[in-house]
């Protein structure tokens, strides 16, 4: 499984981001995918995530504000990020998980500063 993270950028407090990863190869092995994120001098954290039959799992910190969706055909998933603060700068993953193995992505920069 192959994952391309994109979307990333700066962007004002308040504003808003959507973040794109398109899956590939064996796909249909894919369970949950999602989204983790590292922000400077912190661990990576998990961000939200997204299961095959569509149950969604957020962390605190940006429950209420960031969505998960992701589409039909399981070769995309989406995180769209509203009102966004200054602690939601990190590097965005994406993330996937089957077959008992983890993926990972290049990671995707945001940054909200005015």
């Amino acid at each position: 499984v192959q994952l391309q993270a994109s979307g990333g950028g700066l962007v004002q407090p308040g504003g808003s981001l959507r973040l794109s990863c398109a899956a590939s190869g064996s796909i249909f092995s894919i369970t949950n995918i999602g989204w983790y994120r590292q922000a400077p001098g912190k661990q990576r954290e998990l961000a939200a995530t997204i299961t095959r039959s569509g149950n969604t799992h957020y962390s605190d910190a940006i429950k209420g504000r960031f969505t998960i969706s992701r589409d039909n055909s399981g070769n995309a998933v989406y995180l769209q990020m509203n009102s966004l603060k200054p602690e939601d700068t990190a590097v965005y993953y994406c993330w996937a998980f089957g077959s008992w193995k983890e993926y990972w992505g290049q990671g995707t920069l945001v940054t909200v500063s005015s």
